[in-house]
């Protein structure tokens, strides 16, 4: 997983060239947006590290949280 930056220009998202493939997908989080939520500095920066321990594999299986909560 990487962070991306694009521009909305004319609707559609202004992406760098070859940033993007085809088949890629993307999950959005809109800062600024008038509707939806707004996370603070430190909400973003804790999001930021949470992604980068996803990437190197530091997670917890779904299932395995619900069972354990179960307990």
């Amino acid at each position: 997983m990487r962070v991306l930056t694009a521009k909305v220009v004319d609707g559609r998202l202004d992406v760098p060239e070859s940033c993007l493939h085809e088949g890629d997908i993307v999950t959005l989080l809109v800062g600024e947006a008038e509707k939806g939520f707004r996370l603070s500095e430190e909400d973003q920066a804790l999001l930021l590290k949470s992604i980068a321990q996803a990437d190197r594999g530091e997670v917890v299986d779904g299932w395995e949280l619900l069972r354990d909560l179960e307990k």
